[in-house]
C-alpha cells in the first residue's frame, strides 16, 4: 500500500523543504543562542547548539541533494545519489561529537552549582519559541524524509530539537517555580542523551547503505521464490540486493530459463514481466538480469 501523493508545502522537492527547514532553525538558532545569554541557562546554549549543527547539517544536506540531483554519466554511471549518504555520514559524526560536549558542560555545571545561575521564565519563553519552530520544520520534512536518507537526518535532528525543546520547558518551569537550578544541567544531560542515540542510529544506517546490505525488510529469499514461481524460470542464482541511498534499492540476477523461451523468442518478454514483478511487489525500479538458457556453463560451475 503506497501514501497518497503529500499536497502543500510538504509535497515540494527535497531542497526546497530543507531551505525552509534551514530557514525555520536558523531563525530558532539566533532566538535561543540570544536567550541562552541573557538567562544562563546551559540547556537553551545546548539547545542552540543543537540547533548550529542542524544548521550547519542542513546546508550540507542541501549542497549533497544539489549533487546527488546531477545526472549519471561515464564516470559515475550510477549517478550521484551516494553523496546524500555522505551527507549523513557527516551529520551523524557533528551530533555525537556535539552530544559528548553538552554532557561534559553540564557534569561540570552539576558539580559547581554556585555558577548555574538561570532566569526560568525568560528560559521558558524561548523554549516554548523553540518548540513551536521545531514543530514546523518537522511537519514540513515529515514526508520527504521517508524516502531520502539526506533528509531523514535532518529530520532526526529537527525531531531531537523538538525534544529538546520540551525538556527545556520542563526544567525551565521547575527553576521558575521552585528555584532548583541544577534542573538546568540535569535538562542537558537529557538533551545530550536524546542525540547521541539518534546519531547512531543514523550511522548505522549510513554503514549499511555503504555496506552494501539489502534494504532494512527486504527479504532477499521471497524476491527469489517469487522469480522462481514465475513460469520458464528454472532456477536463480547470484542474487544481489542493494540500495544506493534511501529509496534507491538495486538488484541484480542470474535467471536460468527453459530453453524453448530462447528458442521461441519468448525471452524478451520474460525479462519484462521480472522487472514489472519487482517494481509491482518489490518497489524496486532498478533491477538487472542475466537470463541463462538451462545447462549454461557458468550456472554449472556455480552449482
Amino acid at each position: 500500500m503506497h501514501d497518497h501523493a503529500p499536497t502543500g508545502i510538504r509535497g515540494g522537492h527535497p531542497r526546497r523543504l530543507l531551505a525552509v527547514s534551514l530557514g525555520i532553525t536558523a531563525t530558532v538558532l539566533v532566538v535561543q543562542l540570544v536567550g541562552a545569554i541573557l538567562t544562563g541557562s546551559l540547556a537553551l546554549l545546548a539547545d542552540a547548539g543543537h540547533m548550529l549543527t542542524d544548521s550547519s547539517g542542513l546546508v550540507i544536506a542541501l549542497i549533497a541533494a544539489s549533487v546527488a540531483a546531477r545526472p549519471a554519466d561515464e564516470r559515475q554511471t550510477y549517478g550521484y545519489q551516494r553523496a546524500e549518504v555522505f551527507g549523513a555520514l557527516l551529520n551523524a559524526v557533528i551530533l555525537i561529537a556535539l552530544g559528548a560536549w553538552i554532557a561534559v558542560e553540564a557534569v561540570g555545571r552539576l558539580m559547581r552549582p554556585a555558577d548555574a545561575e538561570v532566569q526560568g521564565l525568560p528560559m521558558l519563553v524561548v523554549a516554548v519559541i523553540g518548540l513551536i519552530a521545531n514543530g514546523v520544520s518537522l511537519y514540513v520534512l515529515s514526508v520527504a524524509q521517508r524516502t531520502s536518507i539526506n533528509v531523514r537526518g535532518a529530520y532526526l535532528e529537527v525531531l531531537g530539537d523538538l525534544l529538546g525543546s520540551v525538556v527545556v520547558i520542563i526544567a525551565a518551569g521547575v527553576i521558575w517555580v521552585t528555584g532548583w537550578m541544577p534542573a538546568d544541567a540535569v535538562a542537558s544531560l537529557v538533551i545530550a542523551a536524546l542525540i547521541v542515540p539518534r546519531a547512531i542510529t543514523l550511522l548505522k544506517e549510513v554503514f549499511a547503505v555503504l555496506g552494501e546490505r539489502a534494504p532494512a525488510g527486504t527479504k532477499v529469499t521471497d524476491i527469489r521464490d517469487h522469480i522462481l514461481g514465475t513460469e520458464g524460470v528454472v532456477d536463480v542464482h547470484d542474487v544481489h540486493v542493494w540500495q544506493l541511498t534511501r529509496g534507491a534499492p538495486v538488484f541484480t540476477a542470474h535467471v536460468v530459463v527453459a530453453t524453448d523461451y530462447f528458442a521461441d523468442d519468448r525471452a524478451g518478454a520474460l525479462l519484462s514481466q521480472l522487472q514489472s514483478c519487482l517494481a509491482r511487489h518489490f518497489d524496486v525500479e532498478h533491477s538487472t538480469f542475466q537470463l541463462e538458457p538451462a545447462g549454461h556453463v557458468e550456472h554449472e560451475a556455480h552449482a
